[in-house]
C-alpha cells in the first residue's frame, strides 16, 4: 500500500504568491491599487504571505502581476527588505488565471515541488509544515483544505483520508494554499488556463493528496471582509511581524465570515 503522507526531508524550496488578479469585487478600492497590496493590520496582504514564508524558511520568490503590476515590485523591489529574493513573472496583455500563470512561472520555480500561495486569503496555516516536507513521488500536488465559508457553502472538493476526490460528501474549500510538483504543469501550452481541470483530473487519477487544516483562514474578497479582517487583526493585538500580544480572539474566524458576498 502507497503512503499518502507526505515525505519528510531536508530540501530547498521556492514559492510562488499569486498576485494576477484584478480584484473585480473589491472595486473601487482596486482601481488605484492592486488587490495585494492592500493593507489589513497595518501591512498589505501580500507582505502578511512574505513574512509567514520567510519565516519558514522560504528564501526565493516567484510573484506574477498583471493589473498595476508595476506598484507591487516598486513596493517590494527584490525582496532584500524581508531578506528574500524575489522574481517577477508579469502577465501580458492579461492575468492568465492561476494555472496560465504557474506555467509562465515555471522556468522560475525550477525542477523541485514548490509552494503556492493565493495572495488574496490570510491565514494563520504553520507553512513550515510543508517547507519541512515533499511530495511523495506518485502525487502531483497536496492541498490545504478549510471549512466552507458563507459566500462558498458548497465547497470545492471531498478529502477521503489524505486522498482528494471531487465527488461525496461533506466537501471542503481549497485554501489557496498548495505544494504542486513541476509534473502537473509540464508540457502545457502557455496562456490562459485555470486549475481546476488539472485537479480534477489527477483527482480522478489518485494523485493529488490533502489535509484539512481548522485554524483561521479568511477569503479576503470583498470591501466589507476587508474591513472585517483588519478590525479584528488589530483588535486581536496582532503586530506589524504578524505575532500576536497574548492570545487569538475566541470568535476570529466565526465574525469575519459571518456576512456572504452580497
Amino acid at each position: 500500500m502507497r503512503s499518502l503522507r507526505l515525505s519528510r526531508t531536508f530540501h530547498y524550496m521556492k514559492a510562488m504568491i499569486l498576485a494576477a488578479g484584478r480584484g473585480e469585487r473589491m472595486r473601487p478600492l482596486t482601481d488605484s491599487t492592486p488587490k495585494p497590496l492592500l493593507e489589513v493590520g497595518g501591512k498589505p496582504l501580500i507582505v502578511w504571505h512574505l513574512e509567514a514564508l520567510a519565516q519558514a524558511g522560504i528564501e526565493e520568490f516567484v510573484i506574477n502581476h498583471a493589473w498595476l503590476g508595476e506598484q507591487i515590485e516598486a513596493s517590494l523591489g527584490d525582496g532584500r527588505a524581508y531578506g528574500v529574493h524575489i522574481y517577477y513573472s508579469p502577465e501580458k496583455p492579461e492575468a492568465l488565471e492561476t494555472a496560465g500563470g504557474i506555467v509562465q512561472a515555471l522556468p522560475l520555480l525550477g525542477d523541485e515541488p514548490f509552494l503556492v500561495v493565493n495572495g488574496d486569503i490570510w491565514c494563520d496555516y504553520p507553512i513550515a509544515n510543508l517547507v519541512a516536507q515533499s511530495l511523495s513521488p506518485e502525487f502531483l500536488a497536496h492541498l490545504v483544505m478549510v471549512d466552507n465559508p458563507p459566500q462558498h457553502p458548497e465547497g470545492d472538493f471531498v478529502l477521503n483520508g489524505s486522498l482528494l476526490a471531487t465527488d461525496g460528501e461533506p466537501r471542503l474549500t481549497f485554501s489557496g494554499i498548495g505544494l504542486y510538483s513541476p509534473s502537473l504543469f509540464t508540457g502545457l501550452a502557455q496562456g490562459k488556463r485555470p486549475l481546476a481541470p488539472l485537479l480534477k483530473t489527477a483527482m480522478k487519477e489518485k494523485k493529488i493528496s490533502g489535509e484539512y487544516y481548522a485554524g483561521q483562514w479568511f477569503d479576503v474578497g470583498t470591501p466589507a471582509r476587508l474591513q472585517q479582517l483588519d478590525t479584528l487583526l488589530c483588535r486581536c493585538g496582532f503586530s506589524r511581524t504578524g505575532s500576536p500580544h497574548g492570545a487569538p480572539c475566541g470568535h476570529f474566524t466565526r465574525r469575519v465570515e459571518s456576512e456572504p458576498d452580497n
